[in-house]
């Protein structure tokens, strides 16, 4: 069993420097603690649209006494279309997973993001549904109340937007005891811009809740295995769904309707991944195990357990903590891309700098009364603002070059637009 724990070089696992962050005992002035609590009560803020809102709207200082904190904010899509999203509960009934229980079949949910039409008319979806919020907020130990919690750009059920061609489709693998909302900037991103993005949470290690059962945390027994070979038949189980999709066929255990246009509208010939960390190892171990897997994308992941199979298909490495040195895993894997291959690094950039971290903790820093500089411990000295530019225009550069065969010059070298960004030899 492939036990490998996924935590950064300094020893903290995702939610520990999230929570590291965000704790109050270590960050926040007294008595804000208590206000936060207090506030917990009320209702969702009103939420005006993600489109509408900047990715540097941010509260200048801690929420009065009696007050709710501001809400926090995505930074809205750049493409074209709208977005529009649905949940999809999967099942693989040919494995059994004994984990979840005697004649338990292995069970996961995902969303499907794409573009979409008529969107105004359907209500954006939360960054993280409320009862899996609440168990990831005391787990990292954030003080704020559900209030504060982010809305997507995503209208959940919107009609897709169909062009005559089918749509890219990419596969989305979150880090270690996450979910799959933690990179809506990229998911949307690519979603505004023409793909059908699938995330996914990783079974027995995400924040998650199942239709009609209760909400659920990161498995703490050491038997159930949450390594990352643990999760190959879980992402080809994915492919299959997204082949019956393009198929027609609903992959939905329960039958739900799915938004008009869906059934049909991917296009298996072209699937793309990507992921964070754990997920950047997960992504490549799929990519080389399924051939369907057309482009991959590791978000400094550090490729344990090692890769030693050569992998012929473009794969883009954009490391920060996790960097190509002599001996290390994310080096050997480099070693066998027989491919197109790029590896980048960002200046200023740490681990959680890739990801929705890298807007939503200097919001809630500020709410929270932290310094400059315990923000920037948490997410680099990489200008935010920046920092999510970076990340919305690489991964769709990359997979509309591999996927779409459309441009490529932003990784011919250096670019006067993104100084920060390095290219590794």
């Amino acid at each position: 069993m492939d036990t490998t724990p996924f935590t950064g070089p300094h020893g903290l696992t995702r939610r520990r420097m999230l929570g590291s962050a965000m704790a109050l005992g270590a960050a926040a002035p007294l008595g804000l603690a208590s206000t936060a609590r207090a506030a917990a009560s009320s209702a969702w803020a009103a939420a005006p649209s993600a489109r509408a809102e900047s990715s540097t709207t941010r509260a200048e200082s801690p929420a009065a006494p009696g007050s709710s904190p501001q809400r926090l904010t995505l930074p809205p899509p750049t493409g074209p279309y709208a977005v529009g999203t649905v949940a999809l509960h999967l099942r693989d009934t040919s494995r059994p997973d004994p984990a979840a229980g005697p004649g338990r079949y292995r069970e996961l949910m995902a969303s499907v993001w794409y573009p979409a039409r008529q969107a105004d008319a359907f209500p954006l979806a939360p960054w993280l549904a409320e009862a899996p919020l609440r168990l990831f907020l005391d787990d990292v130990g954030f003080p704020l109340p559900l209030s504060v919690a982010p809305l997507t750009a995503g209208h959940v059920g919107a009609p897709v937007h169909r062009t005559g061609r089918r749509l890219p489709v990419v596969v989305y693998a979150h880090g270690a005891h996450s979910h799959r909302g933690d990179h809506t900037v990229i998911v949307q991103e690519l979603a505004s811009h023409g793909y059908a993005v699938i995330t996914v949470d990783l079974p027995h290690d995400a924040f998650t809740q199942f239709p009609g059962g209760p909400a659920t945390a990161p498995s703490q027994d050491p038997d159930v295995d949450t390594g990352v070979r643990a999760y190959l038949p879980d992402f080809r189980f994915v492919l299959d769904c997204v082949e019956a999709l393009a198929a027609g066929r609903n992959p939905d255990a329960d039958r739900r309707e799915l938004p008009e246009g869906l059934l049909g509208a991917l296009d298996p010939q072209r699937i793309g991944m990507f992921g964070w960390s754990k997920g950047g190892s997960v992504t490549a171990q799929t990519a080389v195990a399924d051939p369907r897997v057309r482009a991959g994308l590791s978000l400094d992941g550090p490729m344990i357990p090692a890769i030693t199979t050569d992998l012929d298909r473009p794969f883009l490495v954009m490391t920060a903590d996790w960097p190509r040195t002599p001996d290390s895993a994310v080096e050997t894997f480099w070693t066998h891309l027989r491919g197109w291959r790029r590896t980048l690094r960002v200046e200023g950039a740490v681990h959680s700098s890739y990801g929705d971290n890298m807007t939503l903790i200097p919001q809630a820093g500020k709410l929270l009364g932290m310094t400059e500089q315990q923000i920037q411990e948490q997410v680099g000295t990489l200008d935010p603002r920046r920092g999510i530019l970076i990340q919305q225009a690489y991964p769709l550069a990359f997979f509309d070059l591999h996927l779409r065969h459309r441009g490529g010059a932003l990784f011919d070298g250096p670019s006067p637009r993104f100084p920060e960004v390095t290219y590794l030899p």
